[in-house]
Formats: C-alpha cells, sequence, structure tokens
C-alpha cells in the first residue's frame, strides 16, 4: 500500500513539476522587464550571472550590463525564437562550441565591448539567418578557418578593435554576401595571398589604424566592388601600381591620411574612374601621379604633406581652382616657393597642363598623316 502511495505521490509530483517549468518559460525573469507578451525581455544591468531561459515567443532579449563571464553550450536551447540578441559590456571571456545553438532565426547579434579572447569551433553553429555580427572591441587575437562558415548571409561583421595579427585563407569560409568588413584598429601587419578570396563582393572595407608596412597587393586584387576603403593609419610609405585596379571603377572613397606615405608609384590609380573623396592629409607625399585622374573628386584633403611646387603638381593645382573651397596647401619645396600657398605659387604659369598638350599631339599626328598621304600620292603617280 505505501509503495503505491509513492508512486501516486511521484506521479503528483511529475504532474505538478512539468506546469511549473513551463510556467516559468512563460513568466518574466526576476529582475528584467518585458513588454508585448514576451516579445521583447530587457535585462540591462540588473546583476545577471547566468543567462536566463526565455520562452520560444521571445524575438529580442537585452542582456547588456551583466557580469556572466561565458556563453557555455546551448545557452539559449529555450530562446528559438529569438531575432535579436544583445550582449554587449557582459564581461565575456570566450564563446564556446554551438554556444547559439537552436537560434535559426537570429539576424542581430551584438557582442561588442566584451573581453573575448576566444572563440570555440562550431560556436556560430546554426545561425544560418545572422546578418549583423559584432564583435568589436574584445580582446580575439586569430580567427580560425571556417569558423563564420555557418554564416552564409552575413552582410556586416565588426572586428574592429580587437588584436588580430594577421588573416588567413579561410577565414571568411562561407561568408560570400559579406559586404561591410570592419578590422579597424586591430594588429594587423599581414593579408595573407588568398585570405579575402571568400568575400569578393565587399563594398566597404575598413582596415585603418593597423601595423600594416606594405600594400597587400596580393589579397586586396581578389575584390571587386569596394566603394569605400579605409587604409588610414597604417605605416606604409608607397602605394603601388594596379593597388585599387580590381575594384577601380566602383570606389568612391579612399582614406590614405596619417601614414607617412611618401609616393604613389606611377600608376598606383590604374583603373580609379568613380572616386569623389580622397583624404591624404598627414603624410609626407611631394607630387601625385600624372596619370591620375582628378576630375571626379568632389572632397580632397591634402594639408600637412611636403608638396613641391613645380610643373608636376600642376593638375592638382588646376583641380584646387575648380573647386569652391579655399585648401589650405602650403609648397615645402623648391626653396624659392617654401610656405607658400599652392593657390598662390607662380611657378604654375609656365606649365602646360595634359589638356593643354593634346591638341597639340593631334595636330602633329595630323601633320605626319597628311605627310604620309602626300608622299603615298607622289609614289602612286611615278607608277
Amino acid at each position: 500500500m505505501r509503495s503505491v502511495t509513492c508512486m501516486l505521490l511521484l506521479g503528483t509530483c511529475i504532474l505538478v513539476l512539468g506546469p511549473a517549468v513551463k510556467g516559468v518559460l512563460s513568466q518574466c525573469p526576476e529582475h528584467c522587464h518585458c513588454h508585448g507578451d514576451l516579445q521583447h525581455v530587457i535585462c540591462d544591468n540588473v546583476g545577471l550571472k547566468k543567462i536566463p531561459q526565455v520562452s520560444e515567443a521571445t524575438r529580442l532579449m537585452n542582456l547588456q550590463r551583466n557580469n556572466l563571464g561565458s556563453i557555455p553550450t546551448g545557452a539559449f536551447s529555450t530562446s528559438k525564437g529569438l531575432i535579436s540578441l544583445h550582449m554587449q559590456h557582459c564581461q565575456l571571456r570566450e564563446i564556446e562550441s554551438q554556444a547559439f545553438k537552436g537560434l535559426k532565426k537570429l539576424v542581430y547579434l551584438y557582442l561588442s565591448n566584451n573581453k573575448i579572447s576566444s572563440i570555440k569551433s562550431g560556436a556560430f553553429e546554426d545561425l544560418t539567418e545572422l546578418t549583423y555580427l559584432y564583435l568589436d572591441g574584445n580582446q580575439i587575437t586569430e580567427l580560425s578557418k571556417g569558423i563564420f562558415s555557418p554564416l552564409i548571409n552575413l552582410f556586416v561583421l565588426q572586428l574592429n578593435d580587437n588584436r588580430l595579427r594577421e588573416l588567413r585563407p579561410g577565414t571568411f569560409a562561407g561568408t560570400k554576401d559579406l559586404r561591410w568588413l570592419h578590422l579597424s584598429g586591430n594588429e594587423l601587419t599581414t593579408l595573407h595571398p588568398g585570405s579575402l578570396d571568400d568575400v569578393e563582393n565587399l563594398a566597404l572595407f575598413h582596415l585603418d589604424n593597423n601595423k600594416l608596412s606594405t600594400y597587400p597587393t596580393a589579397a586586396m586584387s581578389k575584390l571587386r566592388v569596394v566603394e569605400e576603403l579605409m587604409l588610414g593609419r597604417n605605416p606604409m610609405k608607397t602605394i603601388p601600381d594596379n593597388a585599387f585596379q580590381s575594384f577601380g571603377r566602383y570606389m568612391e572613397k579612399l582614406h590614405l591620411d596619417n601614414m607617412g606615405l611618401e609616393r604613389f608609384s606611377a600608376g598606383a590609380f590604374t583603373g580609379v574612374k568613380a572616386m569623389t573623396v580622397l583624404h591624404l592629409h598627414n603624410n609626407k607625399l611631394k607630387s601625385l601621379p600624372s596619370a591620375m585622374q582628378l576630375d571626379t573628386i568632389t572632397n580632397m584633403t591634402l594639408f600637412n604633406n611636403s608638396w613641391s611646387c613645380s610643373c608636376q603638381l600642376a593638375p592638382l593645382r588646376k583641380w584646387m581652382d575648380s573647386q569652391q573651397d579655399e585648401t589650405d596647401v602650403i609648397c615645402a619645396s623648391p626653396p624659392s616657393q617654401k610656405g607658400i600657398k599652392v593657390r598662390d605659387s607662380t611657378v604654375f604659369k609656365t606649365c602646360e597642363t595634359k589638356e593643354e598638350q593634346k591638341p597639340k599631339t593631334k595636330t602633329k599626328a595630323k601633320r605626319k598623316d597628311k605627310g604620309q598621304k602626300t608622299r603615298k600620292g607622289k609614289a602612286g603617280r611615278r607608277h
């Protein structure tokens, strides 16, 4: 009789336990604020030490400014309806494998400003709908091959202000739709050939404030449609031939400021046809390539360089004359022009621009053709 009672009591416990667990998920987590029948769960700065369980009805969960430490495997197993997840400033140190398993509807993932140094293989499994991933402001030193491969719909990837030293082939495998890649403020010295092969459709690429001493020609040549490229604050002294050729007809904004840049190779801007913004301030430039097209540029910063006021700078002076805003650019050489504004220098009065030279060249060509025709005619009459 006692055993039967125990079985009945056990059955009662089981029946009670089931609804109790379900009830927890249908309630707003302790200390949090919820809206819209638990669709939005806000737990911003409420002293959480672990990730709360929420129902499948929840679409947005804000866990900012809590001390969570890590994201364990299966941490969101009951949160399969999440679309937006905010975990900034949560003292996160690592992301374990399958940390986001089950979040097949997640579109926005914010992990900025933590202490993440380790992302385990498989950490982003199941995030096939993820479009925006923010990992900026962490301590990531390396990215394993294929770490982002589940993210087939990724559009924006923020990795700026970490400690990355190099990019290796396969890092971005699977992210063929990536369009915005932010890598500013890292410690990058090398972009290996092939490291950008999987993201050839990048439109915005920020590489400024790194430690690149040479332009990564082999890696960059795989890019096709870059519209904005930021390379400022990298210690590069020269920009080589064909640096931007593969995407030059799309590039509109180019940042090359604060680099200690000394010169451009003659063909550095080959293929660049649509540029409207060019930042060159705070470098050591003396001139620009004679073949460089300036007519599409509407905004160019030139101050704090070592401009040599000679005829090689005449196209730039002509561009400056076409601008309404006065550009404060100073001649550094020759000695007779040092300290004089480029606009006020008189050395350009005797210079002929390429446009002025072209008609003469054509005239000479016509005269030559005419002479050849005359000689041919005379030769014909001899026969």
